[in-house]
């Protein structure tokens, strides 16, 4: 690995851990709300947890096969994401942009307000108060396992598994920045769409996380073997 790469390593094996002591904690300290089965909605009441699994493991199947059939190749990846209907949009200072809105490059889930209409400005998607869905990345190489995280969650968000809405996005960041006792008058439906978005972000970061164990474990047992060594790690 470069060094760039290390540090994405070491930022998705943070995040990880990070995100499931938080969600540990605070579903401990809400035991009825945590183990809750059911989103309420102003329309209907739609029953989850299995169906929703069920879903996400199919989910993980399909991008397991996309990613093999693509290598792995974030280049490939880019393509696949444009031929699904998804903009891709490079800018040259695109961390420095979108960190006046606290945003981090790759997928922009939807915006609202000003961050919507500065989203649309600096794509050139005209002047509107919401967003699609879009990639913005910087020129320049594409690190294979953050972008692994990212269309992780793109094809997520594309198959229409839950946690990806406006409201429950936002909660998401209040909580990622937050400390629990800030998150304890949530309602029903507030507390269990966060709990999908931790979700989705967590299956995210465990599977780029994992491949990127794997690559690193695959490359030190090339090196040994190479060296004259065992295969063993």
């Amino acid at each position: 690995m470069n060094i760039f790469e290390r540090i994405i390593y070491f930022f998705l094996s943070i995040k990880k851990k990070t995100l499931e002591d938080r969600l540990d904690r605070h579903f401990k300290s809400n035991p009825a709300r945590g183990g809750t089965k059911t989103v309420i909605t102003a329309n209907e009441t739609m029953t989850l947890s299995a169906e929703t699994q069920k879903h996400a493991q199919l989910v993980h199947k399909n991008i397991e096969e996309i990613l093999q059939a693509n290598e792995n190749d974030p280049y490939k990846l880019v393509q696949y994401i444009e031929s699904q209907g998804t903009k891709v949009i490079k800018l040259k200072n695109a961390d420095k942009m979108l960190n006046a809105i606290c945003e981090d490059e790759g997928l922009i889930l939807e915006q609202r307000g000003l961050a919507a209409l500065y989203i649309n400005i600096i794509t050139g998607n005209g002047f509107s108060f919401r967003n699609a869905p879009i990639f913005i990345m910087r020129e320049g190489e594409i690190n294979p396992f953050y972008m692994i995280h990212q269309f992780y969650k793109w094809y997520s968000l594309k198959s229409k598994l839950p946690g990806f809405d406006y409201k429950s996005q936002q909660l998401f960041k209040i909580y990622l920045r937050t400390s629990e006792a800030g998150m304890t008058n949530l309602s029903l439906e507030q507390l269990t769409g966060l709990k999908e978005a931790i979700a989705r972000d967590r299956e995210a970061t465990d599977y780029a996380y994992n491949a990127a164990v794997a690559h690193e474990g695959g490359k030190k047992a090339f090196d040994k073997l190479s060296d004259g060594e065992g295969a063993n790690i």
